[in-house]
């Protein structure tokens, strides 16, 4: 089993197996993420490009950390700062960085299915190189998925047999359908809360159970991820007022009460403290939602390190 030279843009296109094996070595890249030396030599000679053409802190610098941690050389690329300002296409700016040489390409775009269409967009004199996923409108977001697993993992969860639950906007959510597929993947009880307009029954075909009671679904939760609510979707008819979402749907002390004692409190960030998460349970002791974030560079670290080398194991001197 490898990935060397595999574009990752769904978790629907990775196995249990090598889930395991990305968590496995990010367990490893954590080590050097705490660590006094976080710059090795592992990717050193290797370029990737990142083309964020959609607003991002976490997943954009957490790629960009994890690949100079690594040692590679790293280039951004931003729809305002690039030609496409100019009218030149995605698939022509990714042509364009590959045929400089890049050996990786990731991706955030507005678009479903953009990732897709780079890792596709060769020409005859140009290959592309992998392609990582990172979030494609409301289809998928692999590698917040997987830190996701990692997190649970960490905070000493079995992924088996766990009960994982997700609230709020499933509908319009990559992160929820990430997490649905891979969770399911490996073992795990995947089940859905929210308004009935951005939780529909139809999605019970992913693989996971839509509750029809926020007591329901929290009961005996292992762990809990609350997805942030759009800020537009109140404007838009599909929640009423944000006072009343935080008061029917938000998560808070009262309501973790009802999941089991240890059950973790996890958030894809950025956070609408007050609405879908209460501000003092944001910062609780139960929430992992910071170590989220902390675990995002070791998981990126990890697909980075896995497409470009499929390496041995990791050393850390600190």
């Amino acid at each position: 089993m490898s990935l060397k030279g595999r574009s990752i843009v769904s978790l629907e296109g990775l196995s249990s197996a090598e889930i395991e094996r990305i968590l496995q070595v990010a367990a490893q890249m954590k080590n050097i993420v705490i660590s006094q030396n976080k710059k090795l030599d592992v990717l050193r000679g290797k370029s990737i490009a990142t083309l964020f053409f959609e607003a991002s802190t976490r997943t954009r610098s957490s790629f960009e950390l994890a690949a100079k941690y690594l040692g590679a050389d790293v280039v951004n690329i931003s729809k305002s700062g690039s030609s496409m300002t100019k009218g030149e296409s995605v698939r022509d700016t990714a042509l364009t960085l590959s045929a400089m040489g890049v050996d990786a390409l990731v991706i955030r775009d507005s678009s479903e299915g953009a990732a897709v269409f780079v890792s596709r967009a060769g020409s005859p004199r140009v290959a592309i190189p992998p392609v990582i996923n990172a979030g494609d409108g409301a289809h998928a977001h692999p590698s917040q998925g997987l830190l996701d697993m990692f997190t649970v993992r960490e905070a000493g969860i079995s992924l088996k047999g766990m009960k994982y639950v997700i609230l709020g906007d499933i509908l319009h959510s990559r992160v929820a359908r990430s997490d649905i597929i891979g969770f399911a993947k490996m073992g795990a009880d995947v089940h859905l809360y929210g308004p009935r307009t951005l939780v529909p029954k139809e999605l019970e075909a992913l693989g996971c159970t839509v509750d029809d009671s926020m007591e329901e679904a929290l009961d005996g939760a292992d762990a809990i991820n609350v997805l942030r609510i759009q800020l537009e979707r109140a404007a838009g008819g599909f929640i009423p007022s944000l006072s009343e979402y935080a008061s029917l749907f938000g998560l808070n002390r009262r309501r973790l009460a009802l999941a089991k004692p240890g059950a973790i409190v996890m958030h894809p960030g950025p956070m609408n403290r007050g609405v879908e998460i209460s501000e003092d349970l944001a910062y609780d002791e139960r929430s992992w939602i910071q170590e989220e974030v902390r675990n995002g560079v070791a998981i990126r670290m990890a697909m980075l390190y896995l497409i470009l080398t499929e390496g041995k194991d990791i050393e850390v001197h600190n």
